[in-house]
């Protein structure tokens, strides 16, 4: 079962939260954080991506970097621009945000903000859907070492549960928020502390009890780095390196965005040459304007300033957990047949366009020249996720986009008790 826990949050003062609170470092390269950050010396970006604050042309990966992030970490904590609570609590943190497909509705999720145990990680309690890569695993192994600090949330989902649901809702109906704001981004954010140590013991053994395991949903290389980090620090610290930061949202209450795909070249072919191969697999229909699937097993497709609907034909894919995907699908019987694209995350040929960017955005890829080919997908959904990690099987590359995104700031766990 999962075990979480409250913890004594280093946040920031109220009044800073929103100038503060920056997107996840690993969204943003560096030129793009310190253009984000430039003018607002309380940006968090200057921890997480503390390149910034340095000479142009630092490798990212130099211990100078991490120190300067630790130098930053102080200088904020020294300032009183973010404190450490007085004792552990509980942090609920709500997102809301414009659905990008229906811009006249909304869309809304709940989370818990805890640490989670990194026993529960190591023994598979936590269940992952992704392999992860050495380099970034190492690059959060150093900030984490240099600032004694998780400042990465990693977000996890867990089966819905009717009494965590309505013990959050009712305490959001009761206390006021600490924080609630509306990001350049136009998600708004709003935080509320949980303190009542009934309440925390209640949601903590309604997890340790009912909840036989949560999902990364995000953060596979955030959890992964601070797993290692409890290794190479064995139990000092007060044992809190056991635990990583996390927020648990109900799986019902999540939103997966499709992940589309944009490809360079037609591997020799002529566009009709391409579409006479497509035919092998795939019902092709020629569209009037931008399509975006209606249902698994179709896709969009964006060739020569054409859109088409592509609809799987029947016995053209498997019907495993893996295989049923409609990335695999477009693996199997577009990418690696036809354009000779085998390894999604490492060909230079192909790039990845989260569906929170439109459609717009594919056809823009490719109008530039930059692209000749482009492909809207279908979402994954949260229980084709959760089967798949029961299973121990792992996701194709850059197979979900969660949106909204957590803000890294609002809470950091420090590894010090």
């Amino acid at each position: 079962m999962a075990i979480i826990a409250p913890f004594k949050a280093l946040r920031p003062e109220s009044g800073l939260a929103k100038r503060l609170a920056s997107r996840p470092y690993d969204v943003l390269d560096s030129a793009e954080a310190k253009l984000e950050a430039a003018g607002n010396p309380v940006s968090f970006l200057h921890i997480t991506k503390s390149e910034i604050d340095l000479p142009e042309g630092v490798d990212v990966h130099s211990q100078l970097v991490y120190d300067k992030a630790k130098e930053n970490l102080d200088d904020f904590i020294m300032d009183g621009i973010i404190f450490r609570d007085e004792k552990p609590c509980f942090y609920i943190y709500q997102l809301i945000m414009p659905d990008p497909h229906h811009k006249e509705k909304e869309m809304s999720q709940t989370g818990l903000v805890c640490v989670s145990s990194l026993a529960d990680y190591d023994q598979g309690i936590i269940k992952k859907h992704e392999l992860t890569r050495p380099d970034k695993e190492n690059d959060r192994i150093n900030h984490i070492k240099s600032t004694g600090a998780q400042t990465g949330n990693v977000f996890l989902a867990y089966p819905s549960h009717q009494r965590i649901h309505q013990t959050v809702e009712d305490w959001k109906a009761s206390h006021h928020p600490v924080y609630d704001f509306i990001a350049n981004d136009e998600v708004r954010h709003i935080f509320w502390i949980v303190d009542d140590k009934a309440t925390l013991n209640r949601i903590t053994g309604w997890f340790a009890g009912d909840i036989p395991s949560t999902y990364i949903a995000d953060g596979h290389h955030r959890a992964a780095s601070a797993a290692k980090v409890r290794q190479l620090i064995g139990s000092e610290n007060g044992g809190s390196a056991g635990y990583f930061l996390t927020t648990l949202f109900p799986s019902d209450q999540l939103h997966i965005l499709e992940y589309n795909r944009v490809v360079k070249d037609l591997n020799g072919m002529t566009s009709e040459a391409f579409l006479k191969a497509l035919e092998e697999n795939f019902l092709i229909e020629i569209k009037n304007g931008p399509f975006s699937p209606q249902q698994p097993h179709e896709f969009g497709m964006y060739l020569n300033q054409y859109w088409y609907r592509l609809n799987s034909k029947e016995g053209s894919f498997g019907d495993d957990p893996i295989g049923v995907l409609d990335v695999t699908i477009l693996q199997n019987n577009i990418l690696t047949p036809l354009l000779s694209i085998k390894d999604q995350r490492t060909d230079k040929r192909i790039d990845f366009v989260g569906g929170i960017r439109g459609l717009a955005e594919l056809e823009k890829r490719v109008n530039s020249g930059e692209m000749q080919v482009a492909f809207s997908l279908f979402p994954v959904s949260i229980q084709q996720l959760f089967s798949i990690a029961d299973s121990g099987q792992l996701m194709p590359p850059k197979s979900t986009w969660f949106e909204p995104k957590l803000r890294d700031g609002l809470a950091t766990h420090l590894l010090k008790a």
